[in-house]
Formats: C-alpha cells, structure tokens, sequence
C-alpha cells in the first residue's frame, strides 16, 4: 500500500466526549506511574526516561505498522507517551537543572516545531488526513513533544519555588477553565476545529499532570500522600473499562 493507511477510515479514534475522558484519565496515570518508578521504585529519573521511552517505541511501531484502528493498543501508545513524558520533563527540568520555565520553553518550540514541519511537508496536521506513515510519524512525534511539554507546564504553574506557586488544585482549575474555553469556541466560534483539538490536547496533559501531583506528593509540597500504586492501579482500571464498555470507532478521513 506503499505507506497508504486504509481508504476511509484512520487509526486514531473518533474525537467525542469520552475521548477526552480517557485522555485526561490516561495523563493522570503517566504522572502517578511515571513518578511510580522514578521515585517510589528510587530508580531516578534517566532510568525511568529509558525504561518508558523503550516501552513508548516498540508500542508506537506496533500502532504505526497496524493496519487499522484499534483502541487497546491506541491507548496503550498514549499511555506510554504520558509515562515517557513525565520522567523526560523532570529530568530535563530537574536533574539538568534547565528549571520548569526552561523546559516548558524548549518543549514548546519543538511541539510547534513539529506541528510547522508536518503541515509544510503533508498541508494539514488535522487527523482527519492522516492517511499515511509519514503523517503518523508526525501525529506521535507531536504528541510525545506535547505530553512532555504538559508536565513541564504544569510543575511550572504549580511550583511556589521556581514557578508561578498555584499549588496543585490551582493549576488544575486554571488547565481545566482553559479546556473549557476550548470547548466553548469549539461550539460557538468558527475557530479551526484542527487548532482547537490540539490546543485541548495540550491543555490534557498538564491538567492530568497536577491532577496526579495531587493525589501522590506528601502533604509537606500540598499533595494528598496517596499511594502512587494505588492511584495508578485505579486509573488504570477506569481506562481499561472505559476502553471495554465505552464504543469507540474510527476516525475517518480523507485524502
């Protein structure tokens, strides 16, 4: 098929509500399972980056070399993404010491860099022409850059340190009134629909990110101090189920 995806129907689920469900559920998880490993395991943050990033690889090139779409292994990707996102972001912004600001900022312009790259080369970033390898490539490179960009973002917003000090909840509700924003101008503006889903795909990620750094972190930094293996377990489940129960089609596209 000389990298052409199926006529019709792409690999990528149909964008609904329950999409964005899982995706908030499946950021939380990252961040409970990421810090999982690197601080509950004591492996540090360069080894938990490379136990994550090879599970990221080998699941990418299992969904890049499917030939249609299905969700256990989709989501499985983006899981994986999330978890590699996490370790990668706090070893850049603090084992390099490159700082939150420092991170968000470099991850920024490579997401954007990535998001210029695919529409010069294919003419659109939207998923509903991603008809061939070389646009998914493009589509998971994006969406490791914005998982990783949102922990960044999201540490940043709520470090009373280095960054702006909201606390926790104060970053979730500030990422959660931003989506809601994004959903308004979704149905109420003539705002591309393309740009709207991945600014809602960025804001996921650090809204997962503070939601988890609230369940897990000790009281002493304005965390719950629940066990990250539990709430990673929960989360988990919850995906699982919802994946099971919830229908989930393909979403079309077109050349």
């Amino acid at each position: 098929m000389n990298g052409e995806i199926a006529e019709g129907l792409g690999k990528v689920p149909e964008v609904t509500f329950w999409f964005w469900v899982i995706k908030v559920a499946a950021t939380t998880l990252g961040e409970t399972a990421g810090d999982a490993v690197t601080m509950s395991m004591n492996l540090g943050y360069l080894v938990g980056t490379a136990i994550f990033a090879l599970v990221f690889v080998v699941a990418v090139g299992a969904q890049i070399a499917a030939r249609k779409f299905h969700p256990a292994l989709f989501w499985f990707v983006i899981v994986a993404t999330t978890t590699a996102g996490t370790t990668l972001a706090d070893l850049f912004d603090r084992s390099l010491g490159i700082g939150y600001l420092g991170g968000t900022s470099i991850l920024f312009v490579l997401l954007m860099g990535t998001l210029a790259l695919w529409h010069r080369s294919l003419g659109s970033v939207s998923i509903k022409r991603m008809t061939s390898r070389k646009a998914e490539i493009f589509y998971w490179a994006a969406i490791m850059f914005s998982q990783t960009l949102g922990t960044a973002l999201g540490d940043w917003m709520a470090d009373s340190e280095t960054g702006l000090g909201l606390g926790y909840e104060g970053g979730a509700l500030v990422f959660a009134a931003g989506l809601a924003l994004v959903a308004a101008a979704y149905f109420r503006t003539r705002l591309s629909h393309t740009m709207l889903f991945w600014a809602a795909f960025i804001l996921t990620r650090p809204l997962g990110a503070t939601v988890g750094d609230l369940l897990d972190k000790p009281h002493a930094s304005g965390g719950l101090a629940l066990s990250r293996y539990v709430a990673s377990g929960v989360l988990a489940v919850f995906i699982v189920a919802c994946i099971a129960l919830l229908p989930q089609r393909a979403e079309r596209v077109s050349p």
